[in-house]
């Protein structure tokens, strides 16, 4: 029997987040199982001597689906050195915004205490009165990455993976130079339940053009464009973004969003990567943010 390469998640929530490798055929195996000596996080098993090893171990352990069914995924990590966004990276969403279309890649940065996994809420923060929410393909980088030309930025990736990226819309039409502010409050990042290796991808997809990523609102898809019809690819924002500083394994490219969605307090927002996988999130507001204001008037532009 053939068996599949294992993507790599985490079960469970906050301190209790075990790192697993799951497939169909076997489920989620935690990584302690199949490594008694290992006690890191499911980042430092994209390391692809040790992935290697436990994929391999995977194929002789006992199924464990029902450890899945147990406990529920929350984000693959939580600690990655950097989480680069990328704006208007879809022709009709640039459209969408009356935005001239980006003659370089038009990125940023997002901390990681943005981060949450599948089925955590999404905070509404008190300051913004119009936040959404955008589907994204996620690059996930698998070695030390710098300098690296276009034919050979596929080399560095581990996998991919569903994501939803937040934004206070409304801050940051009060002024672009927001932006850092409008994309990092608490839980306005979303990603997993798994991270699924490249090759596992393209045996599926020709290539990652051709898959179609989906914001998806209540059930309804609100936006859907082809990964192909992108601006810039994944390929050159990698080799860009490794000329401007390195990229480590766990780092993370959203790679920007067919369409943005409003979301408010009883949402629930999906990111839907053709047929490989759906990440899904409810939206609620932070507790108490009726009673505050949304904003004061001593905010200026510099």
């Amino acid at each position: 029997m053939a068996f599949e390469l294992a993507e790599l998640g985490s079960l469970g929530s906050g301190s209790d987040e075990v790192p697993v490798l799951v497939t169909s055929q076997l489920g989620a195996v935690p990584a302690r199982q199949l490594d008694p000596g290992f006690t890191g996080d499911a980042m430092e098993l994209l390391e692809p001597t040790r992935y290697q090893a436990l994929n391999a171990a995977a194929v002789l352990a006992a199924p464990s689906g029902d450890q899945a069914a147990q406990a529920r995924f929350g984000p693959p990590y939580r600690h990655p050195q950097k989480i680069w966004g990328i704006g208007l990276n879809y022709r009709d969403h640039a459209q969408d915004l009356a935005a001239p279309e980006p003659d370089e890649p038009a990125s940023f940065i997002k901390a990681n205490h943005t981060i949450i996994g599948p089925d955590d809420p999404i905070v509404i923060p008190w300051q913004s009165g119009r936040v959404t929410a955008e589907a994204e393909l996620g690059i996930v980088i698998g070695r030390y990455c710098r300098n690296v030309a276009e034919e050979d930025a596929l080399d560095y990736v581990f996998g991919v993976c569903p994501i939803l990226d937040q934004t206070a819309e409304d801050i940051l039409l009060r002024n672009p130079r927001f932006l850092t502010r409008a994309k990092n409050f608490p839980t306005f990042f979303s990603f997993g339940p798994t991270i699924i290796p490249l090759q596992k991808v393209l045996a599926r997809y020709r290539e990652l053009a051709d898959i179609e990523v989906s914001t998806v609102l209540n059930d309804q898809v609100v936006r859907a464009n082809r990964v192909g019809n992108m601006l810039f690819s994944v390929p050159t924002l990698i080799s860009f973004h490794s000329q401007v500083m390195p990229l480590f394994p766990g780092d993370i490219i959203s790679t920007g969003t067919p369409g943005a969605v409003p979301v408010r307090a009883g949402d629930i927002v999906e990111c839907r990567l053709g047929t490989l996988a759906t990440l899904r999130n409810p939206v609620v507001a932070q507790p108490g943010s009726e009673m505050r204001p949304r904003h004061t008037n001593s905010e200026s532009g510099d």
